[in-house]
């Protein structure tokens, strides 16, 4: 006897008359507010303004959760194409099935184009949302144990996962809860990135890289422990060699970068800069947004050769 474990959920879908209120999709949402509303104050204490991350997201997250199911269904194709299957399942997100690199890559394409209506650039916001997104990953991880998917191999320790169900040839019994490992180390990435941003001043998608390369070292390890059936090459699961490839390149990402851009961007959004030091406040336009900062940058020239005048008349005198 068991005497202690991770028990699961005895369902994992609550329905409020005839609306399904699922674990999996609250786990999701609630992932994204957290990112949005981190991403939100690391973006205004850049020089940003507020509302910028959440209208970037509203293109970034719907993006990011077509390329998710893709990366899923194309990976795991044979649960939706192969003889036996309903492909409509393949559209029943609900169930599970979303493939972080997916959701990465094509969310990180609608963040491009959401950045370039909103005329940011793209590597500092990046760098903004990146521990928010890291936040949303530990989050949106629980939704696996609501339906009690992506577990280990089977074990005792005293936090074993309990899977009761037999379900999608589901074993019961006590299990690695891998979904536990990733959240966990999920949180300890995005603690890296701020601490490291704040101690080494990250700029120009650095910070991002960092969440990246730190996420994949986690996901090698965890992945190498799960038991649903993957897809293998050279005996490694493709997600690992994924890991490995997307590891080696934000690493190579942020060598090259370090050395051509060093330090931070100045300005991450225009017409949102605050107060110049030493001066006074930037000047309203007819819009009411704050002055460019060439204008302010012509002010303060201005205010000099106003007074170098002032000081020559004074020698004169």
């Amino acid at each position: 006897m068991e005497l202690a474990y991770i028990p699961s959920p005895s369902r994992g879908v609550l329905y409020l008359g005839p609306i399904p209120l699922r674990g999996y999709a609250f786990c999701i949402i609630i992932g994204v507010f957290v990112a949005v509303w981190l991403g939100n104050k690391r973006w205004i204490a850049r020089g940003g303004r507020a509302g910028t991350v959440a209208d970037i997201a509203v293109w970034a997250v719907p993006f990011g959760l077509v390329g998710g199911r893709l990366y899923h269904v194309i990976t795991d194709y044979e649960l939706y194409f192969s003889p036996g299957r309903d492909w409509v399942d393949a559209f029943k997100v609900w169930q599970g099935g979303l493939g972080i690199w997916g959701a990465i890559a094509l969310g990180a394409l609608g963040a491009w184009i959401g950045a370039r209506r909103r005329g940011v650039p793209m590597p500092a916001y990046a760098d903004a949302v990146a521990p928010g997104i890291a936040f949303a990953q530990a989050i949106g991880r629980w939704g696996n144990w609501f339906n009690q998917e992506l577990y280990g191999r089977e074990t005792h320790v005293p936090w074993a996962l309990h899977i009761t169900s037999s379900e999608g040839g589901r074993v019961p019994g006590y299990y690695h809860p891998t979904f536990l490992y990733e959240s966990l180390w999920c949180i300890g990435v995005g603690l890296l990135v701020i601490w490291a941003d704040r101690r080494f001043t990250l700029g120009h998608g650095r910070a991002f890289a960092l969440y990246v390369a730190a996420y994949c070292v986690g996901r090698g390890w965890i992945e190498y422990m799960r038991v649903d059936d993957a897809h293998h090459i050279l005996g490694l699961r493709l997600n690992d060699w994924t890991a490995l490839i997307v590891f080696l390149l934000a690493v190579t990402y942020m060598l090259i970068s370090s050395r051509k851009r060093p330090g931070r961007e100045a300005v991450v959004e225009p017409g949102a800069v605050g107060e110049v030091p030493g001066d006074e406040p930037a000047a309203a336009g007819e819009d009411g947004d704050k002055a460019e900062p060439d204008a302010v940058e012509a002010k303060a020239e201005a205010k000099d050769e106003a007074k170098d005048e002032a000081g020559s008349a004074t020698k004169k005198s």
